[in-house]
């Protein structure tokens, strides 16, 4: 049997196996993954970590290394909640594909379909060409507000503000757009601010809300939650260690409360989850289940990406091609966390891996590089 077709079967032999072989082989894989981890942590001295991998018959192997709290000696355990930073996007895309499977959303009209009466519109770049779809996959040509000089100064001077959508897009109104619509790539968090104002019109629900009823809550993802308030239960310390976010302290929760109001990434990312959550709602999404209706074939319809010659980008979505097949999946950075989850559809394996620190270099090599190390070893295991 060649090598190829042998890797395509590992998937239907693990679910095959008698549940006693199925769960010694969960058991090898966390054995094995853990000392992966705490080696890393020895050798990398990042804070801590946590990560799980969901197997080809839904098994979930939960893992983790390092510290939740420094300071506490608090060990980092399968509940505890880390911000996923633009992971997020991920909900936005699907809640997006939903509309489209209830006739309520077209991806490619144009957004002025759906926006452009309101008063700030014309003044976005690209305003009357760019379409649904190049939001989605970062071709609109709208510059990214978050790291507008003043911004971070902003949301430290008003701790508590509560960010309105209109108030986020004028960091942007009237700049020169980076590229025609569909001209080119561009990554920017503010074209999914517009896709969340779209899907709030056309639903007429508040985001989260449909977020809640139509993909998380048919999942049991009770564990993934909105990021929108200064204090968010279950949540662990984070480490601020990047220049990206100045100003910050080291420790950015104290006493429970998040240094600023992490509310204004909303759509550009927006969620704390653990990650046996998010590795479940990799399995799902990216295996076509977060819903009835197909939504893969427009979600993985992907174009070459600023990241490497086999790195797409498709609507919501990272397409990689890795030494264990493709990947799709997402990675996000937030103020004291990064994080990475992703699916191989070779082998029926989802993965998510996330840190409580915002430095995303600590590992010396790329996060989604660590969580296919990951996978590797399961599939090691899953292959005997």
């Amino acid at each position: 049997m060649q090598a190829s077709t042998r890797i395509l079967h590992l998937g239907a032999l693990f679910c095959l196996l008698a549940p006693a072989a199925a769960q010694a082989q969960a058991e090898e894989i966390e054995e094995r993954c853990t000392e992966y981890l705490w080696e890393l942590f020895e050798a990398r001295e990042y804070p801590g970590c946590s990560a799980a991998l969901v197997l080809p018959d839904g098994e979930v192997v939960a893992v983790y290394a390092g510290y939740a709290d420094i300071e506490s000696e608090r060990e980092m355990g399968s509940a505890d909640r880390l911000l996923s930073g633009s992971i997020g996007k991920t909900y936005v895309t699907a809640a997006a594909h939903h509309l489209v499977s209830v006739d309520k959303l077209e991806l490619d009209a144009k957004v002025s379909k759906y926006l452009g009466g309101s008063e700030w519109y014309a003044r976005l770049a690209n305003a009357e060409a760019v379409t649904v779809r190049q939001l989605m996959r970062h071709q609109s040509g709208i510059p990214r507000y978050v790291f507008k000089p003043g911004f971070f100064a902003a949301c430290l001077a008003e701790r508590d503000r509560v960010w309105k959508p209109e108030e986020l897009l004028a960091y942007v109104l009237d700049d020169e757009p980076l590229h025609a619509p569909g001209a080119g790539w561009a990554y920017s968090d503010t074209n999914y601010i517009l896709v969340g104002m779209i899907i709030e019109k056309v639903s007429g629900q508040a985001f989260y809300d449909y977020v809640q009823e139509h993909l998380l809550k048919p999942h049991g993802l009770a564990d993934t939650v909105p990021s929108d308030s200064r204090r968010i239960e279950k949540l662990t310390q984070g480490y601020v260690r990047s220049a990206a976010f100045p100003g910050m302290p080291e420790r950015i929760v104290e006493d429970g409360v998040f240094h600023f109001n992490p509310q204004f990434e909303w759509c550009g990312g927006g969620y704390a989850s653990t990650a046996s959550d998010l590795a479940r709602w990799a399995h799902v999404l990216y295996r076509g289940e977060a819903f009835e209706g197909g939504y893969l074939e427009s979600m993985l319809d992907g174009i070459p990406v600023r990241q490497g010659a086999s790195t797409r980008y498709g609507l919501g979505v990272f397409l990689r091609e890795t030494e264990l097949g493709p990947l799709h999946g997402h990675d996000g950075v937030m103020t004291g966390y990064t994080a990475t989850m992703g699916y191989f559809p070779e082998h029926g394996i989802a993965v998510a891996l996330m840190l409580n620190t915002d430095d995303a270099a600590v590992l010396g090599m790329p996060l989604h590089g660590a969580a296919q190390e990951l996978v590797r070893m399961a599939v090691e295991v899953v292959g005997k």
